[in-house]
């Protein structure tokens, strides 16, 4: 039997032990299963309480069941929910109850929506959606998410294919019947004009997007400067505990130390990189480098010097620019430390902090998030969340312009391109040709879902 027409089953619940924990099985042997463990098939849709017995006869535990035939279920396929008490040994004598009925088999990763995909329950962008819905961290990347998942992107994109292979159908009628004199040009007038407007309409989402899809992966902000600064101590201020190691001593810090971050809803990493400066000491150069490559590819570098202290340009070269010269493309901020030691007055570009003590770190906070809001722009109504999807839409909106330059020299020669604009929305939507990218997208995917 081909592994898809199998009956998959997985717990869809968070891990064990918990309060209570979902067992999903999908597949022509889910009636089975349900019957074998709970005595008979509860009515569609509606829960019902069943003591769960395995194949001996043996009491599991005291549940709810579910029972979705198809092809009106989350994965077009029979399924059946099995909801009982969380703990290990339940979950491990349920699982085994289920493993022994015939061509049953523990799920892969992400399966049960592939075959959701597969069944036509959702498309391609609909599952990305899905993905990013489950691992999303911050609120707006929750928000962006569920759009996708319903749909956002995905009806536009029907609705564009739509319209292609309407247009498309126009100009081939115009070949058809090119021994018809003004035929063709009557065909074609309509055909043109619809392809314009679409080529407008994919072009001004593209361009609308601004950094949308950063959103799933956050800003990066990285905490530079010379050694014993406060760049640990500002990040333990930003965290709002202790994950770097603060010390008196230059040189503490001897690789790059991460902390996630939610500003508003803007998912923003933060990094504390090794002081920069020269050394003789091995690690701690290898410390430097390291804290170099981050800083260059950072979104934005915090610089960090003390209240007083004059700023080498040269010195703050060096994490925003690489080896070729060519600057980074974050902007970089001078932060000023330690100003409760200090009587100067800090510079209207620039910020003063008492890391130690919190001064100013809620200003360079708002600060933070403003940039990170500009940074991202407007993605509320985002339609582009994936290079995968940006990439397509771009190959879309090239195809439609290439037809409306060849549209004059050769109806043939438009209609190829037409098909082929055509083809990449299939793509988009995961209705043709996409093989080489489900495994990629699905194996990221948690067992269970």
């Amino acid at each position: 039997m081909h592994p898809r027409d199998q009956t998959i089953f997985a717990l869809s619940s968070g891990r064990a032990p918990s309060a209570i924990a979902v067992v999903r099985i999908s597949g022509p042997q889910a009636g089975l299963a349900l019957t074998t463990l709970a005595g008979k098939l509860p009515a569609p849709r509606q829960a019902s309480r069943r003591l769960l017995r395995d194949g001996a006869g043996q009491p599991i535990d005291d549940a709810v069941v579910l029972w979705f035939p198809g092809p009106a279920s989350a994965t077009g396929e029979d399924v059946a929910e099995f909801h009982v008490h969380g703990g290990r040994a339940v979950l491990a004598a349920l699982l085994a109850a289920i493993s022994v009925i015939p061509n049953t088999r523990a799920a892969e990763p992400g399966e049960f929506t592939r075959r959701a995909f597969e069944n036509g329950k959702l498309d391609l962008t609909e599952a990305e959606g899905l993905d990013d819905l489950i691992h999303a961290d911050t609120d707006r990347q929750r928000r962006q998410a569920l759009r996708q998942l319903q749909g956002l992107l995905g009806d536009r994109a029907r609705d564009w294919r739509e319209r292609i292979i309407e247009a498309s159908a126009l100009i081939e009628a115009g070949i058809d019947f090119s021994d018809e004199g003004d035929v063709p040009a009557e065909l074609r007038a309509p055909a043109v004009q619809a392809i314009k407007a679409l080529h407008d309409e994919i072009a001004e989402v593209l361009a609308a997007q601004g950094h949308a899809e950063r959103l799933r992966e956050g800003l990066v902000v990285a905490i530079a400067g010379e050694p014993n600064v406060g760049k640990s101590t500002l990040m333990n201020q930003l965290a709002r505990r202790e994950v770097a190691i603060v010390s008196p001593y230059a040189g503490t810090t001897r690789d790059v130390i991460e902390v996630q971050l939610d500003l508003d809803g803007y998912p923003v990493t933060v990094i504390d990189t090794a002081g920069i400066r020269e050394t003789d000491d091995p690690v701690e150069q290898e410390g430097v480098r390291r804290a170099r490559a981050r800083a260059e590819d950072a979104d934005l570098v915090l610089w960090l010097v003390e209240a007083e202290q004059a700023v080498d340009p040269s010195a703050m070269r060096s994490p925003r620019t690489s080896d070729e010269g060519d600057p980074s493309n974050g902007p970089v901020w001078i932060v000023r430390n330690k100003i409760d030691l200090s009587e100067g007055v800090v510079p209207r570009a620039e910020f003063g902090i008492s890391a130690s003590r919190g001064d100013g770190v809620p200003d360079l906070v708002d600060a933070l998030v403003k940039f990170a809001s500009e940074f991202f722009g407007a993605t509320e109504g985002a339609l582009v969340t994936r290079a995968r999807q940006r990439d397509l839409l771009v190959r879309t909106s090239e195809s439609l312009r290439r037809s409306l330059d060849l549209v004059e020299d050769g109806e043939e020669l438009a209609a190829e391109e037409l098909r082929a604009a055509a083809y990449a929305l299939g793509r988009l939507l995961g209705r043709v040709d996409v093989e080489d990218v489900l495994g990629a997208i699905f194996q990221k995917f948690c067992i269970g879902k």
